[in-house]
């Protein structure tokens, strides 16, 4: 089973825009956030210290709302190997009555730290985040 990271977030009032729920922007922060987590979890240090992920792209598809208050449960996972450079990974923030409420998927690319180059992805770096 390839591996996915589940966490929770509550929306706080600095996450709520004019018409009284998460803004489109805050969604975009938490996507970060979460595909970050995932990675300081199951990355091994060794790679943690020698590479950097970038977002090439995001597709977000808004299916409802969230208030003031209100917990999400936030899974992610990646579904397939890396092509090249880049990686896939997708995300769904379910709300309280259990309904998927933002379903994303964002394109990342890997970077050496040390030389500031995008790089193919490593095999034993997909490696953790892949079906056996």
């Amino acid at each position: 089973m390839a591996s996915t990271y589940t966490t929770q977030i509550t929306a706080g009032p600095e996450h709520i825009d004019v018409l009284g729920h998460v803004n489109n922007a805050v969604w975009v922060q938490w996507m970060e956030q979460v595909a970050t987590e995932h990675w300081t979890r199951d990355a091994v240090p060794e790679h943690l210290d020698a590479y950097v992920w970038v977002v090439t792209r995001h597709e977000i598809d808004y299916r409802g709302n969230v208030k003031e208050g209100e917990t999400v449960t936030v899974r992610t996972w990646i579904p397939q190997g890396p092509r090249g450079a880049r990686f896939d990974r997708h995300m769904e923030f379910i709300g309280p009555d259990g309904k998927v409420r933002v379903a994303a998927k964002s394109t990342w690319a890997i970077i050496d730290r040390e030389s500031g180059r995008i790089l193919r992805v490593p095999t034993e770096v997909a490696a953790p985040f892949l079906d056996a």
